[in-house]
C-alpha cells in the first residue's frame, strides 16, 4: 500500500537535506539551486517547495539537523570523561574530519550570505541562540558532575568555546589544505584552557545558572 503523503513527508525532508548537503559541499551555498537540490535528490520542485519554501529554510533545518547529531556525540564524550575537561589531557571533543570539513565550508559560507542579507541573519541568529543554550545546559550539568563552578554565564562560556572550536578548526583545516596535515588541533589546547580559566573548584552547594534565557545575540 503507498505512503500517505504525511508518512512521506519525513522521508521527502530527509532526502532533501541529504542532496542539499551535497550540492552545497560540492558547489557551495551560493552557486547551488532548487533545482539542483531537487535533481540531487529525485525528487520534483513541487516536493520541494512543499516542504520548504526557500533555500535558506531547507539550509536552516539543516543546521538543526548537524547541531543535535553534534550535541549527542558531544554528551556521549561528556558521560565517559567528564572529569577530565579541565585537566592537561582533556577527553577527545569532536575534531575536524572529512564530514566536519565539508560542514564548515556549508556553514561558513552561509553565514556569510546571512551577514549580506539581514532577514537571513536574523533567522540564523535564532537557530544559533538555541543550539548555545543546548550545549549550556550540557556544560553545566557535565561542570557540575565534577564539583566546578563557573566565574561567568555558562553562556558566555559556551560563546568562547564555539568560538575556540571555530576559529581553531579554520586554522587547522586551512593548514591541512595547504600541508596535507596539521601539526597539532588547535580546539584541543584552547578548550581546556578556556574552562581551567573561567571555572574554579566549587560546592554540591553553588548555584549553576546556565544563563540560556538572557543569552544575547
Amino acid at each position: 500500500m503507498p505512503k500517505s503523503p504525511t508518512k512521506r513527508r519525513p522521508l521527502t525532508v530527509a532526502a532533501l537535506l541529504d542532496a542539499a548537503q551535497e550540492v552545497f559541499a560540492e558547489k557551495g551555498f551560493g552557486a547551488s539551486s532548487v533545482p539542483d537540490i531537487c535533481a540531487r535528490a529525485g525528487l520534483t520542485k513541487g516536493a520541494f517547495y512543499s516542504n520548504f519554501p526557500d533555500k535558506e529554510t531547507l539550509f536552516l533545518a539543516l543546521f538543526d539537523r548537524h547541531n543535535a547529531a553534534t550535541l549527542e556525540r558531544l554528551r556521549a564524550v561528556l558521560a565517559e570523561s567528564a572529569g577530565q575537561l579541565v585537566d592537561s589531557d582533556p577527553p577527545r571533543l569532536p575534531e575536524p574530519h572529512g564530514e566536519q570539513r565539508r560542514w564548515f565550508l556549508i556553514s561558513m559560507e552561509f553565514t556569510l550570505h546571512a551577514i549580506r542579507h539581514p532577514q537571513v541573519a536574523a533567522a540564523l541568529a535564532q537557530h544559533e541562540t538555541r543550539s548555545r543554550a543546548a550545549l549550556a545546559d550540557l556544560l553545566a550539568d557535565a561542570l557540575a558532575a565534577i564539583d566546578r563552578v563557573p566565574t561567568i554565564e555558562v553562556s558566555d562560556l559556551v560563546r568562547l568555546v564555539v568560538a575556540a572550536c571555530e576559529g581553531g578548526d579554520a586554522q587547522t583545516l586551512t593548514e591541512i589544505a595547504a600541508t596535507g596535515s596539521a601539526r597539532e588541533s588547535v580546539r584541543a589546547r584552547l578548550v581546556p584552557l578556556l574552562l581551567r580559566e573561567y571555572t574554579r573548584p566549587g560546592t554540591r552547594s553553588d548555584p549553576v545558572s546556565t544563563g540560556s534565557q538572557g543569552d544575547s545575540l
